[in-house]
């Protein structure tokens, strides 16, 4: 499989991660054996769109999302205008209906992490292994 990437600003709206799924499923669709990152591609770029849409972006900005494929892996970034806004690995509790999001990107991934994006923001990314 040779690399194959796909990349689109993304409004600062609910319906993103929908937008970001359909990505993740159109690019590994069109490259040899890319539904081996499918499930989990789907999952971790929802929730890191997700995290954008509610914490990382102000009203009338725009999230720019990524995705770049090869033999060994699936990355995902997305790239937001708050840079003091890092995302943090916390311990849901027991009721609660949100804080999950980065546990399961940090299960589904083999790496991920966050850096700055200059002049402004940061990119939270993850890469899927096949």
């Amino acid at each position: 499989m040779s690399r194959n990437s796909s990349t689109v600003w993304l409004p600062r709206s609910r319906r993103s991660p929908a937008v970001a799924r359909q990505r993740v499923a159109v690019l590994l669709s069109s490259v040899p054996d890319g539904e081996r990152f499918l499930d989990s591609g789907l999952v971790v770029a929802t929730e890191l769109v997700t995290n954008a849409v509610l914490h990382g972006t102000p009203v009338g900005r725009l999230i720019y999302f990524a995705l770049d494929v090869d033999l060994s892996r699936l990355r995902i970034e997305v790239h937001d205008s708050l840079g003091d806004h890092r995302p943090v690995l916390a311990a849901p509790g027991l009721d609660g209906e949100t804080g999950r999001g980065l546990r399961l990107v940090d299960s589904l991934t083999k790496r991920w992490g966050c850096c700055p994006r200059r002049p402004v923001g940061k990119i939270v990314w993850g890469e899927v292994a096949a």
